[in-house]
């Protein structure tokens, strides 16, 4: 195989702890005063939900731009997108889709088998209530464009670009793939629990693409093809349950 063109990232252990720490200021206190307008504003519900995880995302870019201007401006993350990124990033996108698969299954009959949720992400319920064309647009957004450039940014090439000669190659590529998936499930109720392997499997095959060719752009366009091949799916099984539901009400009136 070919030699990693990723450059070792000489970046002091105490400027990393800076950069976390910029990281989590910039998410909760962000995420803290999205929430404090949606009160005020009187927003609930399933766009409160999206304007807290927009803000939260932002909040992400702001503490990685404030590391950036103050402590770290001569390395560069390898963010530039050009036709090579766009294909890289599409062939780790159809390379990644048999493991994916096949891991979801393992782990949604493991699961069912050890009497344990299998419930959906969250977000992948709000995709699926959806139902104004703004708001689902927003979403769309969000998830395509805003949330690959935020957590590729964090989880490649914050998290696993130090990680990566200094700790076991093991330990380097699970780490920031099982920190990365254990954000999408919620721990209170195990709602999102069987995407929790499937997207640990993501993440490593993210880290190897990143690895291999040295540009984050191509993880962020195969993370960005993933989250949109996901709603697409979610998009035509609800059009597949709108469609069921309308020929049962046509069968019903007929039958009247």
């Amino acid at each position: 195989r070919p030699a990693p063109r990723l450059e070792t990232w000489p970046l002091p252990a105490t400027d990393f702890i800076v950069l976390v720490i910029l990281l989590l200021v910039g998410t909760f206190s962000l995420a803290a005063g999205a929430g404090f307008a949606a009160r005020h504003l009187h927003v609930r519900g399933d766009a409160a939900t999206l304007l807290q995880g927009a803000a939260a995302q932002f909040g992400l870019l702001a503490g990685i731009a404030a590391f950036r201007l103050q402590v770290d401006r001569t390395r560069p993350f390898g963010l530039a997108f050009d036709r090579e990124v766009v294909r890289a990033g599409a062939a780790t996108f159809l390379i990644a889709l048999p493991p994916l698969m096949v891991t979801a299954k393992a782990a949604e009959f493991i699961l069912e088998r050890c009497g344990l949720p299998t419930d959906r992400q969250d977000l992948v319920g709000l995709f699926a209530r959806a139902d104004k064309g703004g708001l689902l647009t927003l979403m769309i957004g969000l998830a395509v464009i805003l949330a690959p450039l935020t957590e590729e940014l964090v989880f490649r090439a914050g998290l696993f670009r130090f990680a990566r000669t200094r700790l076991p190659r093991a330990a380097a590529l699970l780490l920031p793939a099982v920190f990365f998936a254990s954000l999408h499930v919620n721990w209170s109720t195990l709602v999102g629990l069987p995407s929790l392997a499937p997207l640990v499997v993501l993440a490593v095959i993210f880290s190897l693409a990143y690895e291999r060719t040295g540009r984050l752009g191509t993880a962020i366009v195969a993370h960005a093809l993933f989250n949109l091949n996901t709603i697409l799916l979610i998009l035509a099984g609800r059009s597949e349950e709108h469609t069921s539901e309308l020929q049962s009400r046509l069968h019903l009136v007929c039958r009247l």
